[in-house]
């Protein structure tokens, strides 16, 4: 125990960890200042509550099936996410490590548990898996566009260049020789329009 007071102590001005202490009654028996400065109630320090008033009500059992195994397996450190609220209504999200501690006839009294902030890193990974869904959306879009401009419009293009090119062998006049070789000549642009796109978005 005497190397968890010397490490609570450490932490005693930490900005950026929590550390508590959870006793066998289910309360704190210890809170980090930074701890009571994100979670507490106004003034009043969280010391002597039930540790739930803070979580998500959804993670109280995640903390009992990790506090459980942390008596288990007493020379682990286990870790656990959890919601903490925020004071407006919302919630924080937090890692955590878990300790069982015992007293000095080895008898369980209580949960050592130090955690940080990982809201940011939350929401950044959030907002990245949506920027890799619309992603995939687009390069899906993208591979129809062109399926589509390389099975669906260049058939009958093609058709239509083998058409004036049998056209160009059957007609004699020569205005309409002209426009035939207009016709295939625009129509070969586009065909080649077509490919670029095609070898674009394949």
């Amino acid at each position: 125990m005497q190397h968890f007071r010397e490490t609570i102590k450490l932490l005693e001005s930490s900005s950026y960890y929590y550390a508590i202490v959870i006793g066998m009654d289910n309360k704190y028996s210890y809170v980090s200042p930074n701890y009571d400065k994100n979670f507490g109630r106004s003034e009043d320090s969280l010391l002597g509550e039930l540790f739930h008033i803070t979580l998500h009500p959804d993670d109280i059992k995640i903390c009992s099936e990790v506090g459980g195994k942390c008596f288990e397996n007493p020379e682990l450190l286990l870790p656990a996410t959890l919601r903490k609220h925020d004071g407006k209504g919302g919630f924080v999200f937090t890692q955590w490590e878990f300790k069982a501690l015992f007293d000095n006839n080895n008898n369980p009294e209580g949960i050592f548990c130090i955690g940080y902030n990982i809201t940011e890193f939350v929401d950044t990974r959030t907002e990245l898996g949506f920027a890799k869904t619309e992603i995939e959306n687009k390069t899906d879009q993208l591979y129809q566009i062109g399926f589509q401009q390389s099975h669906v419009v260049r058939k009958p293009l093609a058709n239509l260049i083998g058409l004036v090119n049998m056209l160009m062998t059957m007609t004699a006049d020569e205005g309409i020789q002209e426009i035939n070789g207009m016709l295939l000549e625009s129509a070969n642009e586009l065909d080649a329009a077509i490919k670029s796109i095609v070898d674009k978005t394949s």
